[in-house]
């Protein structure tokens, strides 16, 4: 067995059934980096925001424009629970505004792992620009928009267990930089109960 699957089945054991929680801002790719760190650790990956259009039956800025931001953070946090609640380790990528809600960031803080994918405004500007389906930001001005809404975040982001820094370079990068974060993480829990 290699070092790399020893560090990689440490981890998963390491969790004892607890998920792997991505937050962060729309565009620090919680949902392209998620899905390789699930099959780096063999996991599921599930996307909460997939999950709540499945349930509602429609697209997240249709839920926004039919029903108002409310309504989907009401769905959002019942979606988030239930993922959480559900047995087994897995991967789980959350909306940029999922951790802000008290009620779900207690659950995240007490029931997973949480890390936050911090990523500058440039680069968060540049990968939504991609996709025309952001609903906040549909704006006259989008990246004041982004600059806003990343000023409130922060210090709540600031909670998560690990933070790592993502930007211009591949996923893979990310990927590894979260396995490295996880190991020392979990190896720190595990002493800490130990102490006690």
């Amino acid at each position: 067995m290699t070092r790399q699957s020893n560090r990689q089945n440490r981890i998963v054991s390491a969790l004892d059934g607890q998920p792997i929680v991505l937050i962060g801002m729309m565009g620090a790719g919680k949902s392209s980096v998620g899905r390789r760190l699930a099959t780096r650790l063999g996991l599921d990956f599930v996307d909460a925001d997939t999950e709540i259009e499945a349930a509602a039956g429609m697209s997240i800025a249709d839920i926004f424009s039919q029903h108002g931001e409310d309504d989907f953070r009401s769905g959002e946090r019942r979606v988030i629970a239930r993922l959480i609640n559900e047995p087994g380790p897995r991967v789980l990528a959350t909306g940029g505004g999922a951790f802000v809600n008290p009620e779900t960031r207690d659950l995240v803080k007490s029931s997973a792992v949480c890390v936050w994918l911090k990523a500058e405004v440039d680069v968060l500007m540049e990968r939504v620009r991609r996709k025309a389906t952001r609903p906040l930001l549909k704006t006259p001005d989008p990246e004041g928009t982004m600059r806003t809404l990343l000023a409130e975040r922060e210090p709540i982001y600031a909670e998560a267990d690990i933070t790592v820094m993502t930007g211009h370079g591949p996923h893979q990068r990310v990927v590894n930089l979260i396995l490295n974060a996880l190991d020392a993480h979990l190896r720190d829990q595990k002493a800490d109960r130990a102490a006690r």
